[in-house]
């Protein structure tokens, strides 16, 4: 088990056989983690006592097929969804002690898929940031260039996966917090249609956008990913009772009868060159499988940046009103009344970029400024999605870039919040009406940077977007390339 992992269908197949163990494979993924990630920054907390207590139980089972579909895949955990007996601070102050008593609905899934959970990954605090430069414990580094950012906020799941800490991982995208550092890192994404997988036990930001989602090597890892944490729960009742495909099963062959719509018009302002021509190149290869290649144009686009600003921050305003210090969250020692209380512990224990987005929040939902903001937010979002599916009603799936830019360096935009936010361009729209969305390694800049293709499908059609990014990765091969000379060119 030296070396980097190998796919997670691979050590399952090892460990049901008995040509390894539960136990080795997680010994070296410890290995891995204990000789890197102090350069990388993409690990929070690992128990290590408690993954080889559960590895053993699993090497101990007398019929190892019984073990489950993810049997001994060791699986790492965005730090804002929980996981009982191991800290989910979701990389804030305010809860740098929290141990949850209970685990969330998608993480106990894994387990009883017999995954081994490793540890929780550093993020943007609260989700909240493009880069993952926004956490209280330091930022997270791209594999690829440890002086540039893995995108964000799930940076650390997406960089364990890509520096080859651990097979695979759980994100969360709120406005394509999952598929962005996926491309910038240069692994798979997907945000599943919102209410296929359960938020309970997710840490709220923008509660109409938020989804759990994986991140992989590849699509045949992120089908089975998916699969085993969809599906209803009566814990979270926006969850779908829609039925979850075997997505794995339809992989495999080629595209012919998929249109795939894309709107060119939107790659010719703000869009790097080199990303340009890697997805211009990408939708040659998916029509080379068979699939039919359509300009589409996609209506009210350019609202959708803005929207989505409206719409989460004043999410995020009500959803981060609990961490007062009275009822969760830290509490500054030594207030002697009331208010006093409740500012010293909420200037504490967030930082400036959640401060800024409850402060932009709390505006627009305020007395005066709720019709003229968030009402025409909301609308606004009702036109983008109406957009969306008149183009999905004459093609199968629509794709795009997943960043405007290849990775950039860290602190360059820490001071532009604005250059920042633009970072999401090409991911919030899928994620204001909902949509299913997945990013895939489309190829490389010249200075050996992932650059990411998004596709994005029909609500509850996963199984369009696994089918053709499947396809393309079987041509395009890019994920098989490794970060390696990643701390040599940045002297880490």
């Amino acid at each position: 088990m030296d070396g980097n992992p190998e796919s997670a269908g691979a050590l399952r197949a090892a460990f049901i056989n008995g040509a390894t163990t539960a136990t080795a494979i997680c010994e070296a993924v410890l290995a891995r983690i204990a000789a890197q990630n102090h350069g990388l920054g993409a690990m929070l907390a690992v128990d290590d006592a408690a993954v080889l207590r559960r590895a053993a139980t699993l090497d101990g089972l007398a019929d190892r097929r019984l073990a489950g579909p993810l049997a001994a895949v060791p699986v790492a955990v965005k730090d804002n969804i929980c996981t009982a007996g191991l800290t989910t601070t979701a990389g804030s102050r305010a809860l740098a002690n929290f141990v949850p008593p209970y685990n969330a609905t998608a993480v106990e899934r894994l387990e009883r898929a017999g995954a081994i959970i490793v540890g929780k990954t550093n993020c943007d605090e609260f989700a909240m940031g493009s880069s993952s430069e926004h956490s209280a414990f330091g930022p997270v580094r791209n594999p690829w260039d440890y002086d540039r950012t893995p995108g964000g906020s799930s940076g650390g799941s997406a960089a364990a996966v890509a520096a080859g800490l651990v097979p695979v991982a759980l994100g969360s995208d709120t406005g394509g917090s999952v598929r962005q550092p996926a491309a910038l890192c240069g692994c798979v994404g997907v945000r599943p249609t919102y209410g296929r997988v359960s938020r309970h036990g997710l840490l709220a930001f923008a509660s109409s956008l938020d989804q759990i989602g994986p991140l992989t090597m590849t699509v045949r890892d992120a089908a089975a990913l998916l699969r085993t944490i969809a599906g209803p729960d009566a814990s979270d009742a926006t969850t779908s009772a829609a039925a979850v495909p075997d997505w794995e099963a339809e992989l495999g062959g080629d595209l012919r009868g998929c249109r795939i719509g894309f709107p060119s018009h939107l790659l010719e302002r703000g869009v790097d060159a080199e990303v340009a021509r890697a997805v211009e190149s990408a939708m040659e290869v998916l029509a080379s499988r068979g699939a039919e290649i359509r300009e589409i144009r996609l209506a009210h686009a350019d609202l959708a940046v803005p929207v989505y600003y409206l719409v989460a921050t004043a999410e995020a305003s009500s959803n981060l009103a609990r961490y007062d210090g009275v009822r969760y969250g830290h509490r500054a020692p030594g207030a002697d009344a009331l208010r006093e209380m409740y500012d010293r512990s909420r200037s504490e224990g967030f930082g400036a970029e959640v401060k800024r987005r409850i402060m932009l929040g709390t505006f627009v939902l305020s007395a005066g400024y709720y019709d003229a903001y968030y009402v025409k937010a909301q609308e606004a979002r009702a036109h983008i999605g109406a957009g969306y599916m008149s183009a999905l009603a004459e093609v199968d799936c629509i794709a795009l870039p997943t960043s405007p830019t290849a990775a950039f360096p860290l602190g360059e935009r820490l001071q532009d919040p604005v250059a920042m936010y633009l970072s999401d361009v090409f991911t919030v729209g899928a994620s204001l009406a909902g949509l299913p969305a997945l990013s895939i390694p489309c190829g490389m800049t010249g200075g050996g940077l992932p650059i990411g293709l998004q596709l994005i499908g029909r609500p509850f059609d996963e199984a369009t977007i696994f089918r053709a990014a499947e396809a393309y990765e079987r041509d395009a091969g890019h994920w098989r390339l490794k970060p390696s000379g990643a701390r040599h060119r940045s002297g880490a």
